[in-house]
């Protein structure tokens, strides 16, 4: 763990060196200091030494400006680095949050995923900063001052290194619990943040039907489980630094009294006690540095094993090194025995899919909620990874070409349309990032939203608020027909697509579809019937599997289970 996390600083290494350097400078500009008081008080003012006294007084100004500019370049140099070392591991794990499968997001609270992006990393910052950087200084001003200190009076010393034992003894005592603490501490705020999303998120739900109490209640909940977390975390803090406050009195109440013992039995004189005790404050500068790393890294470990823990999972749907790029895609799909079940085998939803859908076709796809209809389309751009069986397009298996390049030639038009927050060319500028404007306009045309757009005071830089708020539900829907125009893939899937507008919407956006399927191959998720009777194939998915397949007419002529849901919705239409 610890050489993974040594491993970020790699990149950084001189402005690591430079940030140690400085320390370095400035800790040892510490150990100066008593030793020149020392002298002023047993030697240069005792004497008279005026000369002596402006020439030290000057050169200890000099070193003090030269420790400001020392302590300048530590705190924010030393900051920096840790913000880079933060960037880094935050682009890493965003990164790799990309190449994760749909399951991983099916299971993990979003909330949950924001907090290790966002506070996780927030403290491993600090740790990163502050960790290595007070480790060397505590080190440096242990050592000097430890040898000054014998120096001046060894006796003393050794009476105070007795309590150096029982110190470390106490911090490895509290050590654990803080990491327990803060640990707990962390996945409180994920449950803070999860649901602090999904409140915000369904707002409209919440007060449409007057939840508010109930959401606040909620909320309520989780916040108070977060701070009574932090409530039992603070209480170990309290303990740990309490009793690192009392053995540091003791400390000083022993150096006064034994030492004013020495100077009354002559041993030592009254400027050693005064640098000795200088210096015992500054030996206790590191133990409290000490201290303080002991919690930063409670606080940065325990978010860097919750960033590795994301870091570690391993993407089950990758390239293998032999696949090879789709290219000059036909469009022809063949589902061969194909057989997929969710949570490992469990709920098996296809068993044993036998498909054959031609280049250039439309195929229809109609059957009872939970029959697979969903999963099928999504199989082909392995958004889930098939158990047995394979999918081939254009006669290649999908699990030999790029995941990339299979995704690049198919287009996805979902029920729930999700948009970027930002402006409508934003959102269109998505299906095709390097289009020009005059493709934008083009794409928006064709999906008939050009003529709302230019309407709009902003016309294509109209902002269209979080998730399109600021938009219908046909507008939306128009605009992610308009992003497909732009990509221009050969394969189509349409997911139920227009099921949840109205029917004069509907109607606008069918013929936007329909002009979007022509010389593509098209998959069509239907859940209207009268929208797919044009299908050059309808097909009827159970969880027997395809029981039924044919055009319209023929299927209507069977008089089965297309025939029934059809003249089910019609009579429905007509009363």
């Amino acid at each position: 763990m610890l050489k993974r996390f040594i491993s970020y600083y790699r990149p950084h290494k001189n402005l690591f060196y430079i940030d140690m350097l400085f320390s370095f400078i400035m800790a040892s500009l510490d150990l100066v200091f008593p030793i020149f008081s020392r002298n002023m008080i047993n030697d240069v003012i005792p004497q008279g030494k005026m000369n002596l006294l402006v020439k030290w007084t000057v050169i200890m100004g000099v070193l003090f400006i030269l420790r400001y500019i020392c302590n300048y370049i530590v705190m924010y140099w030393g900051h920096v680095l840790g913000v880079k070392i933060e960037h880094d591991m935050r682009r890493d794990i965003f990164a790799h949050l990309q190449t994760l499968p749909f399951s991983y997001f099916d299971n993990t609270k979003t909330g949950h995923i924001m907090s290790r992006i966002v506070n996780d990393l927030r403290e491993i910052t600090e740790l990163a900063h502050h960790g290595p950087e007070n480790l060397f200084i505590s080190l440096v001003m242990l050592v000097g001052s430890f040898i000054i200190l014998l120096t001046i009076e060894w006796r003393l010393t050794l009476v105070i290194f007795v309590f150096i034992p029982l110190m470390m003894l106490f911090v490895m005592n509290r050590r654990k619990k803080m990491e327990d603490s803060f640990r707990e501490v962390r996945k409180k705020i994920a449950n803070v943040n999860s649901q602090l999303e999904n409140s915000i998120s369904g707002v409209r739900v919440a007060k449409s039907f007057t939840n508010e109490d109930y959401e606040i209640e909620k909320f309520n909940d989780y916040n108070e489980e977060f701070s009574q977390a932090r409530k039992s975390a603070y209480k170990v803090m309290a303990e740990f630094y309490a009793g690192m406050d009392i053995v540091t009195n003791i400390l000083n109440l022993i150096v006064i009294s034994v030492g004013g013992y020495f100077v009354y039995s002559k041993l030592i004189v009254i400027g050693d006690l005064f640098a000795y005790t200088l210096y015992v404050n500054y030996f206790m500068q590191p133990i409290r540095r000490l201290t303080e790393l002991a919690q930063q890294l409670q606080d940065g470990m325990t978010g860097f094993e919750r960033f590795c823990e994301i870091m570690d999972i391993e993407a089950d749907i990758v390239d293998k090194e032999s696949a090879i790029e789709l290219k000059d895609v036909k469009g022809d799909i063949e589902f061969k025995d194909v057989t997929f079940s969710y949570n490992n085998g469990e709920d098996t939803v296809l068993s044993n899919l036998n498909l054959k859908i031609k280049a250039g076709k439309t195929v229809a796809i109609v059957g009872p909620s939970g029959a697979g209809k969903t999963t099928l389309c999504h199989l082909i751009p392995r958004f889930y990874e098939i158990k047995e069986g394979s999918i081939l397009l254009d006669g290649i298996d999908i699990r030999d070409v790029t995941i990339k390049s299979l995704r690049q030639n198919i287009g996805l038009v979902q029920q729930d349309v999700f948009l970027f927050t930002g402006t409508i060319k934003d959102n269109i500028l998505y299906g095709n990032p390097s289009a020009s404007d005059e493709e934008v306009i083009e794409a928006a045309k064709r999906a008939s939203i050009h003529d709302y757009i230019i309407s709009l005071p902003n016309g294509y830089n109209t902002f269209i608020g979080e998730k399109g708020v600021k938009l219908s539900g046909g507008q939306k829907q128009r605009i992610s027909i308009a992003r497909l125009f732009l990509k221009n893939p050969p394969i189509l899937i349409l997911d139920e697509a227009t099921s949840a507008l109205d029917n004069e919407t509907e109607i606008m956006i069918q013929k936007s579809l329909e002009e979007l399927s022509i010389g593509r191959t098209t998959l069509v998720i239907a859940h209207r019937l009268s929208t797919i009777k044009n299908a050059d194939e309808i097909l009827v998915l159970t969880s027997d599997g395809i029981v039924e397949n044919g055009d319209h007419e023929t299927l209507l002529a069977k008089n089965q289970i297309y025939s029934n849901l059809y003249n089910s919705q019609f009579r429905h239409l007509t009363n």
